[in-house]
C-alpha cells in the first residue's frame, strides 16, 4: 500500500514518525513524507524520500518568523484563561469539565492560530499530492490537520500519531461538551469552521475525524493515557533523535550514578529560555557535593555564560539520547517527547521541569505512576531541585516503578507490529468496514 506521512512542521515532531515510517517501508510499503521545505533535509537524512508542500522559505527566515510566533504565542498565554483549567488537568474519571468561555478562549487563543500557521500554507500542494499520488493510508502527526483534509479528499484512511498525551483530544471533548450546553444559535465552533472550510474546497463534508483522525497511534504506556477511547492503536516509543556521533565518554561505566539534564528545543543560541543562567548555576552548586555525574547539555553561547561548573558536572553541547538514556540513574528535563519518552522507555526515573500546554497532564500521569516528580520553572531553584534528584536516586519504590514502566513501554506493539496491523485497518477501509481497532 501507499502511506502518505504528513508531520506537524517541527523537526522533533517529524522524529517521532520516523520509525513507524521505517517500519512501513521495511514491510514493503511505499512511504513518502511530505512536509515543509525547510524539513526536506532532515527527511532525507532519516533515509525518507521527501516532497515539498508549502511555502518555499529558507531555515533562516522560517527561524525569524518562529521566533516571533514565539512572542506572538506567549501574549496569547497571557491573553487565554490560565487560572481554572484544572478541570482539563484532573485524572479522575468523574472530573469536572472545562466551562465554555474558558475552553472557547482556549481554542481562539491558542489553538487555531497554531493550527492556521501551520497548515494553511501546505493545504493546497498537500491535497494536489494526494490526489496525483493518491495514498491508500495517511499518517498525519497530532496538530498537522493538513494531512486529515487530504486523506479525506482522496478517501484514503487516516490516522492521528500523537506525540504525548493527548491533552488536545481531552480539550475538544470539553469544547463540545460545553457548546452543547449554549442556547441554539450561540454555539460558535471556529475551529469546524476553518476545517470545514477548507474541506469544502475539495468536496469534503466536516466531521470531527477531521480534528481527531478515523483512529489514533499513542507512543506511550497505559498510565499515559487517561482518557481511554476505542478507535486507539497503541505502539511503543522507539527513539529516533537524527545522526549522532557517541562520545567517547560513554564508552566506560560512569563513575557515579550518572543524571542528564537537558531542555532539548527550549535553548537557543542565546541564555536559556526554561532556565535563565543564574538559576542554572545556583542549581549546580545546590547539587555540586552529591556523588553523581551530573551532564548538563547546553548550546556554545549558554556554556560560555556559565562560566566554570562543579567537579561533578560534565558541560556537553548535545547528547544522544538513545545511548545516554540506559547509562542514566535520573535525568531532569522539560518534558520533550525524546527526553520524556526516552526515559519511559529505559526506566529512568525523571525530574521535569516544564511550560508546555501539556505539561500538566503528563505531569500528573507520571506521578500518578509513581515514576517521578515535577515542578514549575517557577518553583526550579537549589534546593528544591536537589531534593528532587536526592529522592530520585534512593527512592526505591519510585525507582522500582519506573522500572516497571520501562518493561511496560518495551512490552507494547512495536512499530513493526503496527505496520501489519495499519495494513489490515486499510484493508478493512477498503472494504467498507469499520478499522478493526481496539
Amino acid at each position: 500500500m501507499r502511506v502518505l506521512v504528513v508531520p506537524f512542521p517541527w523537526k522533533t515532531h517529524l522524529y517521532n514518525l520516523v520509525p513507524l515510517a521505517w517500519s512501513l517501508r521495511t514491510a514493503g510499503h511505499e512511504v513518502r513524507v511530505a512536509g515543509w521545505p525547510d524539513l526536506l533535509d532532515a527527511v532525507t537524512g532519516a533515509g525518507l524520500p521527501g516532497l515539498a508542500v508549502g511555502p518555499g522559505e529558507t531555515p533562516e527566515v522560517r527561524g525569524r518568523r518562529d521566533r516571533r510566533q514565539t512572542s506572538e504565542r506567549a501574549a496569547a498565554a497571557k491573553r487565554a484563561p490560565q487560572q481554572g483549567l484544572g478541570p482539563l488537568f484532573d485524572l479522575r474519571p468523574d472530573r469536572e469539565r472545562l466551562g465554555w468561555e474558558q475552553v472557547s478562549r482556549v481554542f481562539d487563543d491558542l489553538v487555531l492560530p497554531q493550527a492556521r500557521r501551520s497548515n494553511d500554507p501546505m493545504m493546497e500542494d498537500l491535497v494536489a499530492l494526494a490526489r496525483s499520488w493518491r495514498p491508500d493510508l495517511v499518517l498525519w502527526g497530532a496538530k498537522a490537520f493538513a494531512g486529515a483534509v487530504a486523506a479525506a479528499a482522496v478517501g484514503a484512511a487516516h490516522a492521528r500519531v500523537l506525540y504525548s498525551v493527548d491533552v488536545y483530544a481531552r480539550l475538544r471533548e470539553d469544547f463540545l461538551h460545553a457548546q452543547a450546553l449554549q442556547p441554539p444559535g450561540r454555539r460558535p465552533d471556529a475551529l469546524r469552521d476553518w476545517l470545514a472550510g477548507w474541506a469544502g474546497r475539495y468536496g469534503v463534508e466536516f466531521s470531527e475525524e477531521l480534528v481527531d483522525g478515523q483512529f489514533t497511534v499513542a507512543p506511550f504506556p497505559e498510565a499515559f493515557r487517561p482518557d481511554p477511547r476505542p478507535a486507539t492503536l497503541p505502539v511503543q516509543y522507539v527513539p529516533y533523535n537524527g545522526p549522532a556521533v557517541v562520545p567517547g565518554w560513554l564508552a566506560g561505566p560512569p563513575r557515579a550514578p550518572r543524571v542528564l539534564m537537558t531542555f532539548g528545543d527550549s535553548v537557543d543560541d542565546g541564555p536559556l529560555r526554561l532556565l535563565p543562567v543564574e538559576r542554572v548555576r545556583e542549581i549546580l552548586d545546590a547539587v555540586a557535593d552529591l556523588e553523581m555525574e551530573l551532564v548538563l547539555a547546553l548550546p556554545p553561547q549558554a556554556r560560555r555564560e556559565l562560566r566554570e561548573v562543579p567537579a561533578n558536572t560534565r558541560v556537553v553541547e548535545s547528547v544522544p539520547l538513545p545511548e545516554v538514556l540506559p547509562t542514566c540513574s535520573a535525568v531532569v528535563h522539560h518534558g520533550g517527547t525524546w527526553s520524556f519518552g526516552g526515559a519511559l522507555r529505559h526506566g529512568v526515573p525523571q525530574l521535569l521541569i516544564g511550560r508546555a500546554f501539556d505539561a500538566p497532564l503528563k505531569f500528573g500521569c507520571l506521578e500518578r505512576a509513581g515514576a517521578g516528580t515535577a515542578m514549575s520553572p517557577d518553583q526550579a531553584d537549589g534546593p528544591a531541585v536537589r531534593s528532587a534528584l536526592l529522592r530520585l536516586l534512593t527512592d526505591r519504590d519510585l525507582r522500582a516503578n519506573a522500572r516497571r514502566l520501562g518493561e511496560e513501554t518495551r512490552a507494547m506493539p512495536s512499530p513493526n507490529d503496527l505496520a501489519h496491523t495499519l495494513q489490515d485497518v486499510v484493508a478493512a477501509h477498503r472494504a467498507g468496514r469499520a478499522p478493526a481497532v481496539r
